[in-house]
């Protein structure tokens, strides 16, 4: 049974403070156990906030954090980061932030998994996995869902090519993004409205637990890319 749970009692994250530890006070960990942390508090401890004045000093940092612009309507632009992600006015956000500060994406969300996922190991003795997660929205379908932005000790994509499926076919396409899938979970008991910026999945299928990236695995090369 997986189970997906709250940790609730987190502080307030500023620049400097250590993720892990701040967990680790506030629930019990176990061996195999998923740490979802949003991106929110992960750019909060890495300093990665900006002051902005107004609208237009907002574009600027939007249009500095893209490496390509796809689409504007008035205010929304959709772009490419630096990363290879494909979001709304390239992940700058200025909600649960001071007021005239934006919050950028971490630099490297696959490094901050790793480096949150190696803190819990060195002060509780537990191996878990992390995932980062973010809210983005979806092209032709309304709603936002969380996505994984970098994972640690998780698999960002299970595999199932070559495999059966129950009518025993053969599966040609199925690649399943397992770490975007936890993210989602997690967002569940979490939620902008909430207090709750992390939340632990707990029983998933131990095959899953291998060293990965959203980056190298999940981010979709242009080359395979038929919208862009």
């Amino acid at each position: 049974m997986i189970t997906v749970l709250p940790v609730e009692g987190m502080p307030e994250v500023h620049p400097g403070d250590e993720i892990a530890e701040l967990i680790t006070a506030c629930i019990e960990l176990f061996d195999g156990d998923v740490v979802v942390v949003t991106q929110k508090i992960v750019s909060k401890a890495e300093g990665r906030l900006v002051e902005v004045a107004d609208d237009a000093e907002r574009l600027a940092l939007i249009e500095r954090e893209s490496v390509r612009i796809l689409r504007r309507r008035d205010e929304l632009v959709i772009s490419e980061t630096v990363h290879g992600f494909v979001c709304a006015n390239a992940g700058v956000d200025l909600s649960n932030v001071d007021e005239g500060v934006a919050a950028l994406l971490p630099v490297d969300s696959d490094r901050s998994a790793r480096h949150i996922r190696d803190a819990i190991r060195a002060r509780a003795g537990i191996a878990v996995a992390v995932v980062i997660s973010d809210t983005f929205g979806r092209p032709w379908r309304r709603g936002l869902v969380d996505v994984a932005l970098g994972c640690a000790g998780v698999a960002a994509i299970v595999d199932l090519r070559g495999t059966e499926d129950t009518r025993g076919r053969t599966l040609q396409a199925t690649e399943v993004a397992v770490a975007d899938e936890l993210a989602s979970a997690a967002e569940l008991v979490m939620g902008k409205d909430r207090e709750v910026p992390v939340a632990v999945v707990r029983g998933i299928d131990p095959t899953w637990l291998r060293e990965s990236s959203v980056k190298a695995e999940v981010v979709r090369p242009h080359s395979e890319d038929l919208f862009r």
